[in-house]
């Protein structure tokens, strides 16, 4: 069985973003706190003892002291059940958390080598003692099994494969798309077979990906925008979620309607989503179209 916590369903900023004077932010700041939501990362665990974060948001520390399944082991002076952190990509959202994480504790980090290469160049990132967190690249195609930082088998195998999306954004005019900017994550129990797929970011469903979700028990998809002019709609920004490399929920629920996918969760909402507001047109057909908004702490068992 897997164990899956959302830690975050927000997208880059988090409800309410700290500039943001939105009607979704305003309302998450006043009569609303429970639409209050950090940046988008799950914890998933194959024994509910040992967790491995898919992505290192910005808010971790905010995260994992929410969390208690987090939390370090009573009586240890220096200790944590994290066992490792999965990348899906190189946005400031995916890694920044991972400055929070340098406090002298063995976890392995793995990520497409593209990736790993923006993590190399930006020195920062040497806050990590490389003794005690290793970086491994993600070869897509090929399942992997994580390890603990004792060496052993985690209990989980991973098959990361690419997806359609953008580089991140600090990087635009200075490195074009490539493989390996997007990844989408199957990952699987190895004691039992259960199963989940996560793309959190992805600008259209194209036959390979519609393929890799098809028929899967659960799936964590990108629910970046309601729809792609948004923003610009808004007054919020200039680009659209295509620009972005984001598909919108109002074209990704037709194209996933006959995907025979179990239970569906869109993740990485922005602010300006009107779809985050219970009672809404738009909330009210994602719920119907089998499709669940979710919130931080929500725990998932597959």
């Amino acid at each position: 069985m897997l164990r899956i916590i959302v830690l975050g369903a927000a997208a880059g900023g988090g409800v309410p973003q700290w500039n943001c004077g939105c009607a979704v932010c305003s309302a998450a700041r006043n009569e609303q706190p429970e639409l209050r939501s950090t940046q988008a990362s799950v914890a998933v665990s194959a024994d509910g003892e040992h967790w491995f974060l898919i992505n290192a948001s910005p808010d971790i520390r905010q995260q994992i002291t929410d969390t208690p399944s987090l939390h370090p082991k009573g009586g240890k002076l220096r200790h944590s059940p994290i066992a490792g952190v999965i990348l899906t990509n190189g946005e400031v959202d995916a890694v920044a958390g991972l400055l929070s994480l340098r406090e002298g504790w063995p976890f392995e980090i793995h990520a497409h080598e593209r990736v790993l290469s923006t993590l190399k160049s930006n020195s920062i990132f040497n806050v990590l003692n490389p003794e005690l967190v290793k970086r491994i690249p993600i070869e897509t195609g090929a399942a992997f099994e994580p390890k603990l930082p004792d060496g052993s088998p985690s209990g989980l195998e991973i098959e990361a494969f690419e997806a359609p999306g953008k580089a991140a954004w600090y990087l635009e005019g200075i490195a074009d798309e490539q493989p390996g900017d997007t990844l989408g994550l199957v990952v699987r129990s190895k004691a039992d077979g259960d199963s989940f797929v996560f793309l959190a970011a992805c600008s259209m469903v194209t036959p390979d990906v519609a393929a890799r979700l098809r028929n899967a028990p659960l799936v964590f998809f990108d629910g970046t925008l309601w729809r792609d002019d948004e923003m610009i709609a808004q007054g919020l920004s200039k680009k659209t979620g295509q620009r972005m490399g984001h598909i919108a929920m109002e074209a990704a629920i037709p194209a996933l309607s006959d995907s025979g996918i179990g239970r569906k969760v869109f993740l990485h909402i922005n602010n300006s989503n009107p779809a985050l507001l219970p009672g809404s047109p738009e909330r009210e057909a994602a719920e119907a179209a089998g499709w669940l908004i979710p919130s931080d702490g929500m725990e998932i068992t597959q």
